[in-house]
């Protein structure tokens, strides 16, 4: 083969996407799940694109370690994926986290047998449709930390319709994501979708947590000027209205939710620092019962 195996464990929005984007140019991955799917089918600019499988649903299938591994699934499944990754990895691969959040390194690394794990930011929106397909409703777009490892990603998804960027201050860009991200968080507790951002009030509370998520990622080094909280809310209000997250997708399907790699970071490191986060304290505690109760 011109590129070395490549793997992708968890085949959801993400994963459809960055496998239909491999699989245009020639370079389809190896698919891991936990349902063996026949194929995956990504709606992107009119068009579909079907990524032939099968998925494969047992790491006891994968017969040698792979160069580059993507991984797709939520940051509350990496503990579910550690046969994949044992199986998928030794101490010359690569795994890129497709996962949100600033801890991917830490999050990931104690499950990847050795291998070296690349953080990255996902900047695109993709949705699981009722009918299992994915709708990508923007061009993809990943940023990586401008080092020797991330040309493994870019090699892969050279010529691809994904464009990669390398980011020399990824721990930055890193923060901005998850300001986006944290902010989101209140259309859980709304139980809508990103026309609420029109409303005054939730522009309002949408504002003051975003300055509160600003003081804390700046404590942790990173750089972003005031116009960041303006700018993420603005975007926010352009999106179409049925837009959604993640995040409300889990909650409104019963799922555990990502609440604490996206809200309850910033509750954390802010105490850490000393930082005043009034509005996380009321914020975390709701997702996180939400995500695992009682009652």
């Amino acid at each position: 083969m011109s590129h070395p195996t490549i793997a992708l464990i968890g085949p959801g929005a993400i994963g459809t996407t960055i496998a239909a984007m491999l699989h245009e140019v020639g370079r389809a991955p190896l698919l891991c799940g936990r349902s063996a799917h026949q194929r995956l089918l990504l709606r992107y600019d009119g068009a579909d694109i079907v990524v032939p499988g099968p998925v494969l649903n047992s790491p006891t299938s994968v017969n040698s370690p792979c160069f580059l591994v993507f991984v797709a699934v939520k940051t509350t499944q990496n503990a579910d994926i550690a046969g994949w990754l044992s199986a998928l990895c030794d101490e010359n691969t690569v795994v890129c986290a497709l996962q949100n959040g600033i801890e991917q390194k830490t999050q990931l690394e104690p499950w990847v047998n050795g291998a070296t794990v690349l953080p990255s930011v996902v900047w695109f929106p993709a949705q699981r449709e009722p009918d299992a397909s994915v709708w990508l409703r923007a061009k993809p777009r990943l940023t990586l930390p401008d080092l020797p490892q991330a040309n493994r990603v870019v090699d892969a998804l050279s010529g691809s319709r994904c464009q990669v960027e390398l980011a020399a201050d990824f721990s930055s860009v890193a923060w901005r994501k998850l300001l986006q991200n944290a902010v989101a968080g209140l259309m859980v507790l709304a139980n809508r979708r990103a026309g609420m951002f029109s409303r005054e009030d939730i522009t309002g509370l949408s504002l003051a947590y975003l300055h509160e998520c600003l003081a804390v990622a700046r404590a942790e080094g990173a750089v972003l000027d005031d116009g960041v909280v303006q700018e993420i809310v603005e975007n926010l209000q352009r999106a179409p209205a049925d837009l959604g997250t993640s995040i409300l997708a889990d909650r409104q399907a019963n799922r555990p939710m990502e609440w604490d790699s996206r809200n309850g970071v910033i509750q954390r490191l802010g105490h850490a620092h000393g930082i005043a986060v009034p509005i996380s304290d009321v914020l975390v505690p709701l997702l996180a019962a939400g995500s695992e109760g009682p009652g």
